[in-house]
C-alpha cells in the first residue's frame, strides 16, 4: 500500500526535483555551447590553414617563374617581373572610373555646350602614381564624336562663309532672276567690248553688240518693265531704254519708235524698227543690257 506523502515531504521532494532539472538544463546549455565555439574555432583555423597554404602556393609559383629559366620562357618571365614591378592603386583607379561614369551620365558635352565650342576634346589623365607612374588617357569617346561633328559643321560653314564672299556675276544674276528674249534674229555684226577701229563715228568700247537686218524690221522687248528713255538725239539717234529693277534694256539707232516715256512695255512687245540713226555706218540694232551702272554682254544672257 502506498504511503501518503506528508506536505512537508511534498515540499522537499518538489524542490529536489525543481534542484534536478535546473541544474540539468545548465549542463546541456554549457555543452551545446562549448560544442559550438570548439567547432566555430576549428572552422576559423581551417580557413586559416587554407590561406596560408594558397598564398605560399601562388608566392612558390612567381618565385619558380623569377628563378627559372628552363620551365617558362624569358618573355613571360619578362611580363611577370614587369606586372610585379607594379605599384597599382586600385583606389585610384576606381575613383578615376567612377568619375568618368559619372561624367558621362551627367551629359557634360550636350549639343549646346559642342556649338558654343568649335573643337572642344576631353581627354582626362590619370594620377602618375594609379599604374607604376605611367600615364593612362582616359579618352572621352562621347567628346571625340562631338567634337568630329563640330569640325563638320565649322566645315560646312566656311563653305557657305566661302560662297557668300563670292557674289554671282551680272550675267548669272540676271539669268535668275530675269527672263530675256533676242529682240530681233540677226547676224551679229560687232561684238562687245574692245574695238580695234580706224572709223570715228565707231567707238572703241563698244558697250553691247550690232544685230545686223534691214530697215524697218520690227524690234521686239526683251523683258518687261517701263520706258525710262524714249529718244531721237544723241549718238544712238533714235534710241529706246526699258527698265526693270535694276536693270535695263537698250534698243538704238532705230528708224522708227512705237513707245514713249512711262509706258509700261510687256516682253515681245514691239517697240521700234531697225534704222541707222546717230553714228551709224548701216542699218543695224545696237542692243544694250545693263545692270545698274555695269554693261553686259548679251551673249553671256542670249544666244544670238
Amino acid at each position: 500500500m502506498e504511503r501518503t506523502l506528508s506536505p512537508e515531504e511534498k515540499i522537499r521532494r518538489a524542490e529536489e526535483i525543481y534542484e534536478r532539472r535546473r541544474n540539468g538544463y545548465n549542463v546541456r546549455n554549457v555543452a551545446t555551447v562549448n560544442v559550438s565555439e570548439k567547432k566555430n574555432n576549428y572552422s576559423l583555423f581551417k580557413k586559416m590553414i587554407l590561406q596560408i597554404l594558397i598564398c605560399l602556393l601562388i608566392y612558390f609559383i612567381f618565385y619558380l617563374i623569377q628563378n627559372s629559366n628552363y620551365v617558362f620562357s624569358e618573355e613571360v618571365i619578362n611580363k611577370t617581373k614587369e606586372v610585379l614591378s607594379y605599384d597599382i592603386n586600385l583606389q585610384a583607379i576606381y575613383t578615376e572610373i567612377q568619375n568618368q561614369i559619372n561624367n558621362l551620365s551627367k551629359g557634360i558635352l550636350s549639343n549646346e555646350e559642342g556649338n558654343n565650342n568649335t573643337i572642344n576634346n576631353t581627354v582626362n589623365t590619370m594620377n602618375e602614381d594609379a599604374i607604376g607612374g605611367a600615364e593612362v588617357e582616359a579618352i572621352d569617346t562621347k567628346a571625340i564624336l562631338a567634337s568630329a561633328q563640330e569640325i563638320t559643321n565649322y566645315n560646312e560653314l566656311k563653305k557657305g562663309e566661302i560662297e557668300k564672299e563670292e557674289p554671282l556675276t551680272d550675267a548669272e544674276y540676271i539669268k535668275n532672276n530675269y527672263s530675256l528674249i533676242k529682240p530681233i534674229e540677226g547676224i551679229v555684226s560687232s561684238e562687245f567690248g574692245l574695238r580695234n577701229v580706224d572709223n570715228p563715228i565707231v567707238s572703241k568700247n563698244h558697250s553691247g553688240i550690232d544685230v545686223a537686218a534691214n530697215t524697218g524690221t520690227v524690234i521686239k522687248a526683251a523683258m518687261e518693265g517701263t520706258v525710262t528713255i524714249s529718244s531721237t538725239v544723241g549718238d544712238y539717234g533714235q534710241h529706246i531704254k526699258i527698265t526693270n529693277g535694276d536693270v535695263s534694256t537698250l534698243y538704238a539707232h532705230c528708224s522708227k519708235l512705237y513707245v514713249k516715256e512711262g509706258e509700261k512695255i510687256s516682253q515681245g512687245q514691239e517697240i521700234a524698227e531697225v534704222g541707222s540713226t546717230g553714228k551709224s555706218t548701216g542699218p543695224h540694232l545696237h542692243f544694250e543690257i545693263i545692270r545698274g551702272t555695269t554693261y553686259i554682254n548679251p551673249r553671256d544672257i542670249l544666244q544670238f
